[in-house]
C-alpha cells in the first residue's frame, strides 16, 4: 500500500536524521495520511479515499464534490 494522497498526490520525501555527534543517516518523512469515507450526494454513494490532513481540511472547507471537481480539472486525478 503506497503512502500517497489520492487527491493532492503528496508522498514521502527523503532527509537525514542528525545525531548529537552530527552523524547523518538517511530517513524518510511520511505525509500525514488518513483513510476516510466520504458521501457524494450527487451520485448517492460512498467513496473511500486516502487523503492527507491538508486535503481533509480543504474538503471540510469546500465540500467533497467541489474538491473532486477541482482536482479533476487540474488533472491530478
Amino acid at each position: 500500500m503506497s503512502r500517497v494522497c489520492d487527491l493532492t498526490g503528496k508522498k514521502s520525501m527523503n532527509g537525514f536524521s542528525v545525531s548529537n555527534s552530527n552523524a547523518k543517516t538517511k530517513r524518510r518523512f511520511y505525509p500525514n495520511l488518513q483513510v476516510k469515507k466520504f458521501y457524494i450526494p450527487e451520485e448517492d454513494k460512498w467513496i473511500t479515499l486516502k487523503v492527507s490532513a491538508s486535503a481533509l481540511k480543504t474538503i471540510n472547507k469546500k465540500g467533497i464534490s467541489a474538491c473532486l471537481n477541482n482536482f479533476v480539472k487540474k488533472g491530478k486525478i
